[in-house]
């Protein structure tokens, strides 16, 4: 079943120096951007770290800092890549917990605003274990009868994910909805407000800590009123740069509510 499309969506795979959101560099992006009249536009792009990539990390996805030496920063990129990707929903096998983040953390260190707010993420693996409970190789062989090759290419595994996706909407026609916004309200597996998980939601809709001294106190009270000193503590902090961006979103909303 083809994908029921309001606006393009772009699956995309990211290959990296290591599994820390808030720390590790993309060496290899790929994706392919599907648009609603069913056109599709694919590129991979190798990416400069800026850092040596560590062995265990270049053991997984086959790529060595020779093979990046020449090739572009994030930052020279960034542009043209949030050119792309602006007005798109986003689609990932994992991505709303590490590909989404660790992107929206490259575009911050480039000085670009990557809202994820604006558009739907829809999560292939969070449908998968839902319904199935598996990796993505097994659920390319399970839905789509093949075996996957060259998993851990960017490109292998970015095209799974899309063909996976389809066949989920056929095979689940009763559970899921060929619909954007469905998809990625039902592939969502917690309630973060940043992607770190730092500051989450109530069911009554509060955002409030999720860690430390103030885990579960309103960030807005912690805030203005407990600790104002917190909110230094944190943008100075080892912290991602998107829980510092809710942060900042929270505190200044709050403030001009005062």
């Amino acid at each position: 079943m083809k994908l029921n499309l309001q606006h393009p969506i772009i699956f995309f795979d990211l290959e990296t120096t290591g599994i820390d959101v808030a720390k590790d560099r993309i060496v290899e992006l790929c994706y392919i951007k599907v648009f609603p009249n069913g056109n599709e536009e694919s590129k991979v792009m190798r990416i400069n770290p800026g850092r040596p990539i560590p062995k265990f990390a270049s053991d997984v996805h086959g790529i060595y800092d020779e093979d990046v030496k020449d090739c572009p920063q994030f930052k020279d990129v960034a542009a043209d890549l949030y050119a792309t990707f602006e007005g798109c929903d986003l689609a990932g096998f994992n991505s709303n917990k590490f590909d989404v983040p660790l992107l929206c953390e490259e575009f911050l260190r480039s000085g670009l605003d990557f809202d994820v707010a604006k558009r739907r993420c829809i999560d292939v693996q969070n449908i998968y274990h839902k319904l199935e409970r598996r990796n993505l190789v097994a659920a390319y062989k399970y839905y789509c009868g093949k075996d996957l090759e060259n998993a851990h290419s960017a490109l292998a595994d970015t095209q799974a994910t899309l063909e996976v996706l389809e066949a989920q909407l056929d095979k689940y026609p009763d559970d899921l909805q060929n619909d954007v916004n469905f998809l990625a309200e039902y592939s969502k597996m917690n309630n973060n407000v940043d992607f770190a998980g730092r500051i989450i939601k109530t069911e009554s809709g509060e955002e409030v800590f999720n860690f430390g001294k103030h885990k579960g106190k309103p960030v807005a009270d912690v805030l203005l009123r407990i600790d104002p000193s917190y909110y230094s503590w944190m943008m100075q902090g080892d912290f991602p740069q998107n829980t510092k961006q809710v942060l900042t979103r929270i505190y200044l909303t709050s403030k001009n509510k005062k």
